[in-house]
């Protein structure tokens, strides 16, 4: 019996996907929801309900959450302060033919937290806020090109790298972007760079001086940057006349309630949030200092739904429970305790596995050098750790909802799915162990 006839452990799950596949396009709306990201037919595709760190799937399976709704969960699932403050507002309307002060309020809160936020303008997720960023960068600038690094949403003026023939995003986002729907006119309008690589970014500032509006990046991922990178990329921003955007839609409140930036003391001209600041409603924001944002008054950008009141409700009272509760002091320390723990647990069974990356981040790391058997090793793990109620790739998206008793039922998942895999090293037969496909590469990221 090969993989593909073997009995899904979640047939419900797999029901329903196959159902999706004939009504909607790809199956999912978000990539990173696609069961091809996890292990297929092991793991959970569609879940019923969620509750602080867990949540459950159609199945009646139970898991931890090491995703955290694709990080957009912060504070757990269904906090119940943030959601009471939402009901209420349901009952008080989620939108009008006016504006509601609740715009007001928020502006001024993220004025007040985020080092560069001098004025705000709102979104409805992270991809959309970072496309009103560029819009915004071109306008002040006049110029047309923009240089980037990392990954930043679906719209064309990022997916037009992938219009010249290096296939530009192939190690920011995922290999084999195609960029079908985009404007051929586009090619050579966004521009990569790597990270950690100022004289790279200095010389293609050089080779288009003049013309670049804008560097947006994410500032730091899993790992610190490099000593002296960030403020080296403002001052070559600053010398080129180009507006310096920090994209924060992942790292964000997670490491300061005043952003990356304040944590890392680098502070950009302008700054994309979205995901963890409402706590998984729709919200992004765009921040910056008022030399930028003004002029975003006599541009054309505009949308109803950008005064959903349920948005700014979930963040302001995701902003103020962040900060009332210490979330970043929180994440930090319980993701230091859960590096200690699953590097123990690795050196006492044997496995040559490490536990990297910041605390707030962190990521598993597999010391084998075949690539495929590297690949065949994450998908066993991932399977594995499913059956034992915990859901996620090799990497940990924290939220406050984490505690000991997920601390403790991870480790001992782990214990068990490090011998299976330490085991399927040695006897030379870990696709065998798989019983599903090897897993797709999720989002790569030149932000380590």
């Amino acid at each position: 019996m090969n993989k593909s006839e073997r009995k899904t452990r979640v047939p419900r799950s797999m029901e329903l996907y196959e159902r999706a596949m004939r009504v909607i396009p790809g199956g999912t709306q978000l990539i990173s929801r696609r069961p091809n990201r996890v292990a297929y037919g092991v793991s959970p595709v569609y879940a019923s309900r969620a509750k602080g760190a867990r949540f459950w799937d159609v199945d009646g399976f139970e898991y931890i959450d090491w995703i955290s709704g694709i990080g957009s969960i912060l504070l757990g699932y269904a906090d119940p302060v943030v959601d009471d403050a939402v009901q209420k507002q349901i009952c008080l309307g989620a939108i009008y033919s006016v504006n509601h002060e609740l715009e007001v309020e928020l502006a001024e809160e993220l004025c007040r937290s985020i080092p560069c936020a001098e004025m705000v303008r709102y979104a409805k997720c992270g991809g959309e806020a970072c496309a009103m960023a560029v819009r915004i960068a071109r306008g002040v600038t006049g110029r047309d090109k923009i240089l980037f690094c990392g990954y930043h949403g679906w719209h064309d003026w990022y997916i037009a790298a992938n219009l010249a023939e290096e296939a530009s995003l192939n190690s920011h986002l995922f290999p084999g972007i195609e960029p079908t729907g985009v404007p051929r006119g586009l090619a050579g309008t966004a521009l990569p760079f790597s990270y950690g690589n100022l004289d790279e970014l200095s010389e293609l500032l050089e080779k288009n001086k003049g013309q670049v509006a804008a560097i947006i990046m994410e500032p730091l991922r899993s790992s610190m940057p490099p000593d002296g990178y960030l403020a080296g990329v403002k001052t070559l921003c600053a010398d080129h006349g180009a507006i310096f955007i920090m994209d924060e839609i992942t790292a964000g409140i997670r490491y300061s309630t005043g952003g990356a930036q304040q944590y890392l003391g680098v502070i950009p001209d302008m700054a994309v949030f979205a995901k963890s600041i409402s706590n998984g409603y729709p919200m992004g924001v765009v921040v910056g200092k008022r030399e930028f944002m003004e002029p975003a008054s006599r541009m054309f950008i505009s949308s109803t739904y950008w005064s959903d009141t349920i948005g700014l409700r979930a963040t302001l009272s995701t902003l103020n429970e962040v900060r009332r509760r210490d979330v970043p002091g929180q994440l930090q320390k319980f993701g230091a305790g859960l590096k200690r723990g699953l590097k123990v647990v690795a050196n006492e069974v044997g496995l040559d596995v490490g536990c990297i990356g910041n605390d707030v981040m962190p990521m598993l790391q597999f010391s084998i050098d075949d690539q495929n058997l590297k690949n065949q090793a994450v998908t066993l793990y991932i399977q594995e750790m499913a059956k034992r109620g915990c859901h996620g790739y090799a990497s940990f998206y924290l939220n406050a909802a984490q505690g000991e008793a997920e601390l403790g039922q991870t480790l001992q998942a782990a214990r068990e799915t490090f011998i299976i895999i330490r085991d399927g090293i040695a006897g030379k037969r870990v696709a065998d162990l798989l019983e599903c496909s090897v897993q797709k590469d999720a989002f790569r990221r030149l932000v380590k």
